[in-house]
């Protein structure tokens, strides 16, 4: 069997094909939902390649990631009309999940009085990008959810997602014995 080339030229014109073999530009409110999902699970990568992460964050990003590939299908496929479709591979329970890990590295880092800058250890700095990326990919999910159905869970699971990623920015500095920059008005 010949291997498939990974160029088609269908796209060449600003044009691509959703799930289901719809074409949509390239700049559709669709493929910027999906495509800002992927660019975050990139994003987590970056963070996975450290060789500082322990098993249990290492294990918690992996399943974040596994489920980010679900939502871009998810997000990618055009919803019959009058239809709800639930996304494969999440559910409440996986929001309830991250909330746990939240509550978790919170209890371990000091209580925060003030804003805090992104910075710190290299992976702190990495989470804090991944977090940015994650809100921008919650709001191109919430734009295209005005135009078409996305299931609530996918909105609730961002929201969390970068809630996650703050504490675990804090929880590096914070177990690396690196004392995080507190924004200063002036």
């Amino acid at each position: 069997m010949e291997k498939s080339r990974l160029y088609t030229g269908t796209g060449d014109m600003g044009s691509t094909s959703l799930v289901g073999g719809q074409r949509v530009g390239k700049d559709d409110t669709r493929l910027e939902a999906y495509g800002t999902v992927d660019e975050f699970s990139s994003h987590l990568g970056v963070i996975l390649a450290s060789q500082n992460i322990e098993t249990a964050i290492r294990s918690v990003l992996t399943s974040v990631q596994n489920r980010l590939f679900n939502i871009g299908a998810y997000l990618a496929t055009e919803p019959n009309p009058g239809t709800e479709p639930k996304p494969v591979g999440l559910t409440e329970a996986d929001c309830k999940e991250i909330e746990q890990v939240i509550d978790a590295l919170d209890a371990e880092v000091p209580k925060a009085n003030a804003f805090i800058l992104p910075s710190g250890t290299a992976e702190a700095a990495h989470a804090h990008v991944a977090r940015t990326v994650c809100r921008r990919a919650e709001r191109r999910i919430v734009a295209l959810s005005r135009s078409s159905y996305v299931a609530p869970v996918v909105l609730t699971y961002f929201n969390r997602l970068s809630d996650f990623l703050f504490i675990l920015a804090r929880s590096f500095n914070h177990r690396a014995g690196v004392e995080e920059t507190i924004w200063k008005k002036n």
